[in-house]
């Protein structure tokens, strides 16, 4: 608040601008409401597009074929439009990542709060950080180069035939071969564009997420319950378990929600490592085609502006949505619902 000096019959008063201060304070506040509207006008302009785009292609489309084919080759001749091939896809690499992003993060983030010393939290803590700090082009690349061929080659060893004695020849998946017995495992094969090198290295990517989001969830728990617990006899592990997490759940499905709608929309690292094959099923060892890996591969430039295949990016990205508008939805509503509160 700006000031003026004045003097009266020789003395010195200090009295507050008042219009100033009014003047700075609509000028701020005008600026937030542009910051606000620019914000709510992208959203809505990006969700009116979705919506008229979308709208155009099923009027070529029947929706019940959108959700009933089970292919999709819309790129093809004989163009089928099967969504919920590129929403498995989808699924299967988001799933795996989950598996890989929970367990890592959630220890990570229990380590970082109950665990580690002060010291080690202000180090750990930004070095797990960086790691979102790592361009998804380059998590792509690793898993494309170094994750596939390192699981080929383990895989391969897995399938390698192991000699066994004759009197075990009751056991399965045995060959007989003269004089010996031969224990062959018929483990699948890896190919080298396939979902579970993508989902690994895609639950590497947002283990920080987790881990960081879930730690301060668990870190802002009071002391005072965990010292009640102390108090009643609890060990380290029983307060952990029965009262901190409990305590934190809130924030940690919030993270763990936030982190899929991360690996539902993730791009490059699918793109690279995943394949551009449009795969019903649940086989993780065969290339895949996501959801934004398609949009990427019409995206190109190849496609003419207006045509029907040009119009399934909008379908795709208007599916892509919803899923991530519904996740968002549920955690919102799940933080308000079991949020603790504590005065």
């Amino acid at each position: 608040m700006s000031v003026e000096m004045s003097s009266e019959n020789g003395s010195s008063l200090w009295q507050a601008n008042y219009k100033r201060a009014k003047r700075l304070e609509n000028i701020i506040k005008f600026l937030c409401g542009i910051c606000a509207i620019i914000s709510i006008a992208t959203t809505a302009g990006i969700i009116g597009t979705l919506i008229f785009e979308t709208i155009e292609f099923f009027k070529e489309v029947p929706f019940w074929r959108f959700l009933t084919d089970t292919r999709w080759t819309p790129l093809f001749q004989s163009k089928q439009f099967g969504i919920f091939v590129l929403i498995s896809a989808t699924l299967r690499t988001s799933g795996i990542a989950i598996l890989v992003a929970v367990p890592l993060g959630l220890l990570s983030a229990i380590f970082l709060s109950e665990f580690a010393s002060l010291r080690v939290r202000k180090v750990l803590k930004p070095l797990l950080e960086i790691l979102a700090g790592i361009p998804s082009v380059v998590f792509g690349y690793f898993a494309l180069l170094t994750v596939t061929p390192v699981l080929q080659a383990f895989f391969d060893f897995i399938r390698t035939p192991v000699m066994i004695p004759p009197w075990l020849d009751f056991l399965p998946f045995t060959n007989y071969y003269e004089p010996d017995y031969f224990l062959e495992i018929p483990f699948p094969y890896l190919q080298g564009f396939n979902a579970l090198s993508a989902g690994l290295v895609l639950g590497i990517s947002i283990t920080p997420l987790v881990a960081s989001l879930s730690e301060d969830a668990i870190y802002s728990v009071p002391q005072d319950l965990r010292a009640g617990a102390y108090a009643l006899g609890a060990t380290q592990r029983e307060t952990i378990l029965a009262v901190v997490i409990p305590a934190a759940l809130s924030g940690i499905v919030a993270s763990v929600i936030l982190a899929i709608s991360r690996a539902v929309g993730e791009t490059m690292i699918v793109t690279l490592a995943a394949g551009q094959n449009p795969h019903l099923g649940l086989n993780p060892f065969v290339p895949v085609m996501t959801m934004t890996a398609y949009i990427v591969q019409v995206s190109l430039g190849d496609t003419a502006v207006g045509t029907l295949p040009y119009k399934t990016i909008f379908a795709v990205g208007m599916t892509l949505f919803l899923i991530t508008l519904v996740l968002n939805i549920f955690s919102f509503w799940f933080v308000r619902r079991f949020r603790e509160r504590y005065e």
